[in-house]
Parts: C-alpha cells; sequence; structure tokens
C-alpha cells in the first residue's frame, strides 16, 4: 500500500509507545520542532538584515538549468523527498486527488471521517476497514514506476544521498533502494509489531500478508494483541531515525528534488528549509507545492518554495507527473536510454518472479487436492 500516502504527523502522545529504535520519543519531536521554530527565526533576521549566503548556484531556474548543475560534478550529494504522487502510475491511489484519491473513496467502509482508517484510536476499536483497504493495496501487487528507478540510477551513479520517503508501499525497496538508502517517514508494511506496549513482538512481511489474504484479523501468537503494520498512524510518533538522519543529511545536501507530494503534512513538509540557502530545490509535481506563505514572503522569511517572485533564485517548478518529468530530466543528462532499459528489465524480472511464485502455488494447492482423505475405520 502506498502511503499511498502523503501520511500522518503526531497529533498527540498515545498509550501505545513503540519501541525507542523504531519509533520517536517525545523529546525528538520537541527537539524537532524547537528547531523548526528556530530556523523560522534565523531565517526571517539574516534575510531581514541581509546575513548569510543565498548564492545562486542554477545558471537558469529550469529543468535544464538543473541537469547542466548536475553534469558539472558540484553535485555530489542529492536528496529525494517523495509522496504518493510517485507511486500512482503504478496503479496505487494517493490520498487527496479529488474523486481518484484514497480519502474520496472510503464510503464502503462506513467511517465517521476518511482519516479515521489510519486514526490508531479507531483502529483498536475497528482494525476491520484497515485491513480490509490493506488487501487490496497490499505490497507486492505493485511495481515501481520509472521515478522509483530514476532514484535508483542516482544511487547507481553515486549521487544519491538518501531518500526521504512518505510512502508505505515498500516500492523503493523492490526498485533496489536498500536501508541505509532510505528514510521512510511514515513507516512501512515491511514489518509489523504487536501494539502492546509489554509485548511488542516483531512479525514479518509474509506473516502479515498470509493474515491479510485469509481474511483474519492479525492477532499476536504470544499475547493476542492486535498487530500493526509499522505504517505510522495518525497519534504514533515518527521513527526516531527521520529526525536523526535529517539533521545530518538536509545541510550537506547540494540538491533537493521534491516529487509526487502536496507538502501538507508536517514534520515532513517542513524539511525542504532544512537545507542551506544556496542549496538549489527542484520540484516535480503535478502542481506547485510548499510556497511560503505570503506575509512570510513579505516579512523575509525564506524557508518556503519560490517559484515565481522577482527574488525566486534556486527553486524550480516541473509541472507534469513525476515519470515524465524524471524521464526529462533523465534525458537532459544523457541517462533516458539508460533508464527505459533498467525499467524494462527490472519489471521483466519482477513478472518472471510472480509467474514462478503463481506456478509453485498453484502446484501446492493441486498436491494437495489430489492427496486422498484417509478411509474411515469401521467399528
Amino acid at each position: 500500500m502506498s502511503d499511498a500516502s502523503e501520511h500522518p504527523k503526531k497529533e498527540e502522545e498515545e498509550e501505545v509507545t513503540p519501541k525507542p529504535e523504531e519509533q520517536s520519543d517525545d523529546s525528538s519531536e520537541d527537539e524537532a520542532a524547537g528547531d523548526t521554530q528556530m530556523d523560522f527565526l534565523r531565517n526571517l533576521f539574516s534575510s531581514t538584515l541581509g546575513l548569510g549566503s543565498s548564492d545562486k548556484v542554477l545558471d537558469e531556474l529550469s529543468l535544464d538549468g538543473v541537469a547542466r548543475y548536475i553534469k558539472s560534478g558540484k553535485c555530489k550529494n542529492i536528496l529525494c523527498m517523495v509522496g504518493a504522487g510517485i507511486s500512482t502510475s503504478a496503479g496505487i491511489p494517493d490520498f487527496r486527488s479529488p474523486g481518484t484519491g484514497l480519502y474520496a473513496n472510503l464510503q464502503k467502509y462506513n467511517l465517521p471521517y476518511p482519516e479515521a482508517i489510519f486514526q490508531i484510536d479507531y483502529f483498536k476499536q475497528h482494525p476491520e476497514p484497515f485491513f480490509a483497504l490493506a488487501r487490496e493495496l497490499y505490497p507486492g501487487q505493485f511495481k515501481p514506476t520509472v521515478c522509483h528507478y530514476f532514484m535508483k540510477l542516482l544511487k547507481d551513479k553515486g549521487l544519491l544521498r538518501r531518500c526521504y520517503s512518505q510512502n508505505i508501499d515498500t516500492l523503493e525497496r523492490v526498485a533496489g533502494l536498500e536501508g541505509d538508502d532510505l528514510i521512510e517517514a511514515h513507516g512501512t508494511f515491511y514489518t509489523s509489531h504487536c501494539v502492546s506496549f509489554c509485548c511488542r513482538k516483531e512479525y514479518s512481511l509474509e506473516w502479515m500478508k498470509e493474515k491479510i489474504f485469509s481474511d483474519d484479523i492479525p492477532r499476536c501468537d504470544k499475547c493476542s494483541s492486535l498487530v500493526k503494520p509499522d505504517i505510522v498512524f495518525f497519534g504514533e510518533n515518527l521513527p526516531v531515525r527521520f529526525f536523526t538522519s535529517m539533521k545530518m543529511d538536509f545541510p550537506r545536501c547540494d540538491l533537493l528534488i521534491i516529487m509526487g507530494t502536496s507538502l501538507q503534512v508536517q514534520p515532513f513538509a517542513g524539511l525542504v528549509s532544512r537545507v542551506s540557502k544556496s542549496c538549489p530545490r527542484l520540484l516535480i509535481n503535478m502542481e506547485k507545492a510548499g510556497q511560503a506563505d505570503p506575509l512570510f514572503g513579505l516579512l523575509g522569511f525564506a524557508g518556503g518554495m519560490d517559484f515565481d517572485s522577482d527574488k525566486a533564485y534556486r527553486d524550480v517548478a516541473h509541472i507534469s507527473t513525476c515519470d515524465d518529468g524524471c524521464l526529462a530530466l533523465a534525458d537532459l543528462l544523457g541517462w533516458k536510454a539508460e533508464l527505459e532499459e533498467l525499467v524494462k528489465r527490472e519489471h521483466a524480472r519482477i513478472d518472471s518472479q510472480n509467474k514462478t511464485g503463481e506456478s509453485k502455488g498453484a502446484a501446492a494447492k493441486a498436491s494437495s487436492a489430489s492427496v486422498a482423505p484417509e478411509p474411515k475405520k469401521e467399528e
């Protein structure tokens, strides 16, 4: 399932607190909130007083300008921030598109409000809607998109520092990004845990898949509590690794590529302001996003995206689908044929694996059906 999502921010403290190594504690998020406030003040005063560096790195605020910068060799630490829009071409709906988004099509679950399906308190009382949705959108039924493989190409060329993803569909992993390449800000289906604070037993992707597709509500083998995939629900903390990694990654970033996200969900959306003031930021999306509030702009606050003002110097908006935008950038970089071949090869490999799995499953069923039952003994 994608996040198919732009997914949740922490709303309030929840009694079920995940393990420290997996989820953030309050101090991490409080510290991050404090950092964001300090960033605001620094940007406000530095812009108003003319302090700090805001050097123009791109020779042109366009996709061509970004491509020339990458080709110059000066760009070695690219960060990608991605949301549900990078997975829609794989057949996974995003959350907010009118008519087609996930939130617009949840009537059949009889929810009190659409977001309740990802609300931890509601889940504990009524887990059935979430697991019914999970069955429809479960990982393994979809293939990575051109955009996913573009990020893999960045990795292969030694340019990708890390990908920060709002999605929970695991398609970044399927495309070849490994644990250290990836921050799954809103969690993942890759692992699951018992929701009981006293237990927290871990379960695998395959275990959860078997439960979901057998129409069973997953419950812990050890304590019988609910088992939930490690995706971040409203009312839960973000992974602690999100907070620790962003402090290292964003100050060193020399190109930020933002794709398929409306930049509406905090604290993820606030990451755009954490790069240096000279770092170029490229948005590939169906519409502009992340722009600074006009009032902040008048005050000189430079954290939000600025595509159109007279002061714009580093932000580029390429309005298209994520796949088309990545293909266009790959073409300008001279990588288009390589990217298309990578997608073709990997999709063929996935199709072959799926066919093999289906054949084994059919054979197992046939073998089971062919075993005659033992004759009943006469007394």
